[in-house]
């Protein structure tokens, strides 16, 4: 089991547990404000010695054997295997998850691990075609050096470890700062499973902590590369301050990502994805439905579709209650849903169900009859809200698609997969999924986020060994060429 020993208790991790000198932060279960664990909390100071550290470290980890480095990874993908209840209850419970949330992240996590082991043995070098045939001309994939990674509480294990992983694998040391309110699937639980594996100590660092921390870590001139997932506006912010100290940055935002439903789509089917979409993990996902967009000849019998199955889905403890929604992360984030519901409503809108909460468990619900700057329409609301908008063509849904600053994902569904394809082809956005939903991520395939959600950068599958990596461009002679002066 990975955290039956609790050594981590009360600890951060700067490659064995330790005290910090900012103390504890407790982490509470958001289903019933109970005390799961009292965590370690990192201030500037704590930061600058890990970072520090780890530059110490990186450079020994990276000379080691790649298959050495893929060992460590493929032994931590085994223990998350073999601890798996004991993690999925912590995910249930630390995320207000459902169970198969907790699935979703596991598999996802173990896959992204050995995906990563695989990139630690290949091949990083590239020999030139040189106009000076006296010399061997090689270009070589190098590691950055100590890589700071951010990352946010919805999915917190995979979300970090999608980072983590191949920026081990390639031989960079990592400082991870995980959400404080997810400290333990964030970050605790990957340092465990990781020391445990072999992990040379020095290499990982795990510093839960706020936006102090996070601060100190983007400004830290040990790290070269900052690894954000989290909101627009902190991202905006981070990225000029990592971008003025030329930092590498690699920024996955908010979004709001559009659900197409195309003349002549099956309404039935399409409202079963469109609900998924936005209500599954209460729409705390980058992924989530914000947008439904749906043919005006449709309109009507979809909105009834998507709300019977809104009111139809249960509300709950996910730990001890048959349900499919669990609560809100917390109060902050149940005030910032209820507003855009509120303000958009108070605009004319109208819930069909709804609209409502108990403490932090809100109520999957459908809104229309809004106009198109209705806040809960125009902004990420992050919570189980669905709003319906109609178009009368496909000139217009791409329209309303492709208006607004984020370019996460899209969806289109349709009766005719051709026509479905060709308007997907028109959409912006790093992905598009056509007769699925916007809920897609596998770790086998590249994350890319454009516009407003992201820098044109992504992790996973094929972009991992590029993403944490840089060139070495290396020339050599057996002896020195004479030169002309």
């Amino acid at each position: 089991m990975i955290l039956e020993n609790g050594a981590w208790r009360g600890k951060i991790f700067t490659g064995e547990w330790r005290d910090s000198g900012a103390g504890t932060i407790e982490d509470v279960e958001p289903a019933t404000g109970g005390l799961l664990a009292e965590v370690g909390t990192a201030v500037a100071a704590d930061v600058a010695r890990s970072c520090a550290l780890a530059a110490e470290a990186q450079p020994g980890w990276a000379e080691r054997p790649g298959e050495e480095r893929g060992r460590v990874l493929l032994g931590a993908a085994d223990l998350l295997e073999q601890s798996h209840d004991e993690l999925a209850e912590w995910i249930v419970r630390e995320t207000g998850g459902v169970a198969p949330k907790a699935e979703i992240e596991l598999a996802d996590a173990g896959q992204r691990l050995r995906n990563s082991a695989a990139i630690a043995g290949e091949e990083s070098e590239r020999e030139l075609a040189t106009a000076q045939p006296d010399r061997r001309s090689v270009a070589r994939r190098v590691p950055l050096g100590v890589v700071g990674v951010i990352t946010p509480f919805n999915f917190p294990l995979i979300l970090s470890i999608r980072a983590v992983a191949p920026a081990l694998a390639t031989g960079n040391a990592v400082v991870l700062k995980p959400d404080p309110r997810t400290p333990v699937c964030g970050g605790i639980l990957i340092a465990a499973a990781l020391e445990q594996a072999g992990l040379p100590k020095g290499v990982l660092h795990v510093l839960p902590g706020g936006a102090e921390t996070g601060s100190a870590l983007v400004e830290d001139p040990n790290t070269q590369m900052i690894h954000f997932t989290g909101s627009t506006v902190v991202g905006r912010r981070i990225g000029a301050t990592a971008g003025g100290r030329l930092k590498r940055v690699s920024l996955e935002l908010g979004a709001n990502s559009p659900f197409l439903v195309l003349e002549g789509a099956d309404v039935e089917t399409a409202a079963a994805a469109g609900a998924f979409a936005s209500f599954f993990h209460q729409g705390q996902i980058c992924m989530a439905t914000g947008r439904h967009l749906v043919h005006e000849s449709l309109a009507g019998d979809y909105v009834e579709a998507l709300t019977e199955k809104a009111a139809g889905l249960r509300v709950g403890d996910p730990f001890r209650e048959e349900v499919e929604l669990g609560p809100l992360i917390d109060e902050t984030q149940v005030r910032n849903v209820h507003r855009l519901v509120s303000e958009t409503m108070a605009a004319g809108a109208t819930a069909t169900t709804g609209g409502e909460f108990d403490r932090l468990f809100y109520r999957p619900t459908v809104l229309t009859g809004f106009g198109l700057d209705a806040p809960a329409y125009r902004e990420e609301v992050f919570g189980p809200v669905a709003p319906v908008a109609t178009f009368a063509d496909d000139e217009e849904a791409v329209a309303l698609a492709n208006d607004g600053g984020p370019g996460l994902k899209a969806a289109v569904h349709g009766g005719d997969y051709e026509h479905a394809a060709e308007v997907a082809r028109r959409l912006r956005a790093g992905a598009v999924h056509v007769n699925d939903v916007t809920v897609n991520d596998e770790a086998s395939a590249p994350f890319p986020a454009i516009g407003a959600s992201g820098n044109q950068t992504a992790v996973g599958g094929p972009a991992d060994a590029a993403e944490f990596t840089r060139w070495l461009w290396l020339t050599a002679r057996e002896a020195p060429r004479a030169m002309p002066l």
